[in-house]
C-alpha cells in the first residue's frame, strides 16, 4: 500500500490528531513535495477504521497551513497564521542554512542568517499559541549543531536552543545527521531524532554510476576524521567492505577563523590501491578538508573518489571542487537537498543530489499515526534489497 513502507501499522491506526504542515519560506520547495506525497498516500489508503469526522480531516486538498513571517522596515518581524491550527498535529519545517532569502533593514538588503531563520521558527511557534494538539519541528540542519560542547569559557548554543524550543511547547524535534547527537541529553524527557540518509546516498550513487563493484576488493569507506567514524562504520558494515580513517593533526598554538588550523591528515586503514572510495561526513563546509583527504587517498593510488555528505554548504564556492574534479582527485560529490542548493551547484555534472522530501513525508506520516520510527531510522534491510537488485543488474 502506498506510503506504508515506514510502518505497516499506519494502515490500521488512527492519527493522533488532524495533520497540519507549516513549511517556512526557507524550505517551501521540500514542503510542497512532502504535502504532495502525503496527499497521494492518504487518497489511496483504506480508511474504513476511521469515523466520519476523522475521514473528513484525513484526506484534504492540502495539509499546508498558511503562515508567513513578514518584516518591518526596521528589520523586525512577526509571524502570522491565517488558517485554523486548533487541535492539529503541526509539523514546522525550516532550513536554517538558506542564505538565499533576503530582507530589507533600514534601506539595506540583508541575507538571512541561521539566527534569523531560528527566530522565525520561534515566532511561528509563538503564533500557534498553544492551540495545536501537538507541535513538532523538523530542522534538517540542527541549529548551532557545531557548538555542542565547551572547549573553554564559551556558549553552548545548540543545547540552549533545544531547551528553548521544548520550553515553548515543542514535543518532537527531528533533525538529520546531527554533528553530535549526544546534544539530545540537554532535553532528555522530550522527543529527539537524528536521522542519517545512508539509504538515499547508496540509492542515488547506484542510480548514477552503473559500474560500481560493491565488494571488499573494489570499494572502501573512509572517515575524514574521528568524529565521522560511526557514520563510516555503519555504511561499511551494510555494504560489507573495509573502513579507514584520517585524523586531523592540528596546531593548538594558533586559532584561525575560530578553530585550530589543520597541519596534516594522517591515515589509519588498509590499502586503497585500485579501489573506489567513499568519503563520508555530516557536512561539507568550505570543502578544504574533504579535498585534502581526497588528495591523500589519490597519493595512495585510490581509483575513483566519492565525496559524500548530508549537508553541502560550499561556503567558499565551487571553484575548489571544479578544480579537484578537473584534476581527477574527486569523481562525484553527493549531498542532499536538506539545505539550500544553488543553481550553479545543481548544474555541475559532478554533483549528485539526493532528494529527501519523500523520506520526510514518511517520517511525518509515521509520527502522525503514533507509530514506531525504527524501520525508518535503520534502513539496512532496504539497502540490502537495493544492493541485490544492483548486483543483478535490475536497478
Amino acid at each position: 500500500m502506498a506510503g506504508s513502507i515506514g510502518n505497516k501499522d499506519i494502515l490500521t491506526r488512527k492519527p493522533v490528531a488532524p495533520l497540519g504542515l507549516i513549511p517556512l519560506k526557507s524550505i517551501e520547495s521540500i514542503g510542497s513535495k512532502v504535502d504532495k506525497f502525503l496527499l497521494e498516500w492518504r487518497a489511496e489508503r483504506p480508511i474504513d477504521h476511521l469515523d466520519t469526522v476523522e475521514k473528513q480531516d484525513y484526506a484534504k486538498d492540502t495539509y499546508i497551513i498558511n503562515a508567513k513571517c513578514p518584516r518591518f522596515g526596521s528589520g523586525e518581524a512577526k509571524a502570522t497564521i491565517s488558517d485554523s491550527i486548533r487541535g492539529l498535529d503541526i509539523y514546522i519545517l525550516v532550513d536554517v542554512m538558506n542564505y538565499s532569502l533576503t530582507y530589507s533593514m533600514c534601506g539595506q538588503t540583508n541575507h538571512m542568517s541561521p539566527d534569523d531563520h531560528y527566530a522565525d521558527l520561534k515566532r511561528t511557534i509563538a503564533a500557534i499559541g498553544g492551540k495545536a494538539h501537538r507541535v513538532n519541528v523538523i530542522i534538517p540542519f540542527l541549529y548551532e549543531s557545531r557548538q555542542h560542547k565547551r572547549a573553554s569559557r564559551e556558549s553552548l548554543d545548540c543545547a540552549v536552543a533545544l531547551q528553548e524550543l521544548v520550553s515553548m511547547g515543542v514535543d518532537n524535534i527531528i533533525t538529520f545527521d546531527a554533528h553530535d547527537p549526544r546534544v539530545m541529553n540537554s532535553i532528555p524527557l522530550h522527543g529527539f531524532e537524528s536521522i542519517r540518509p545512508a539509504y538515499q546516498f547508496i540509492k542515488n550513487i547506484c542510480k548514477k554510476v552503473k559500474d560500481l563493484e560493491l565488494d571488499n576488493d573494489h570499494l572502501m569507506i573512509i572517515s575524514p576524521d574521528e568524529g565521522a567514524m560511526d557514520r563510516a562504520v555503519y555504511m561499511a558494515n551494510v555494504l560489507g567492505v573495509d573502513v579507514g580513517m584520517f585524523y586531523k593533526r592540528r596546531d593548538y598554538s594558533r586559532v584561525v577563523d575560530g578553530r585550530n588550523p589543520i597541519v596534516a591528515h594522517e591515515f589509519l586503514g588498509d590499502s586503497v590501491d585500485g579501489k573506489d572510495v567513499i568519503i563520508i561526513d555530516d557536512m561539507i563546509s568550505s570543502g578544504e578538508s574533504m579535498i585534502d583527504v581526497a588528495r591523500q587517498l589519490k597519493k595512495r593510488k585510490a581509483r575513483r573518489i566519492f565525496a559524500v555528505s548530508t549537508f553541502g554548504l560550499f561556503t567558499n564556492g565551487l571553484e575548489s571542487f571544479d578544480k579537484a574534479v578537473e584534476e581527477g582527485v574527486i569523481y562525484k560529490v553527493v549531498t542532499t537537498n536538506l539545505v539550500y542548493q544553488t543553481p550553479e551547484l545543481l548544474s555541475r555534472d559532478w554533483y549528485i543530489s539526493c532528494d529527501m522530501s519523500k523520506y520526510i513525508a514518511y517520517i511525518i506520516d509515521t509520527l502522525n499515526h503514533d507509530c514506531s520510527l525504527s524501520s525508518l531510522l535503520d534502513p539496512s534491510e532496504r539497502i540490502n534489497n537495493l544492493l541485490r537488485k544492483y548486483r543483478a543488474g535490475e536497478y
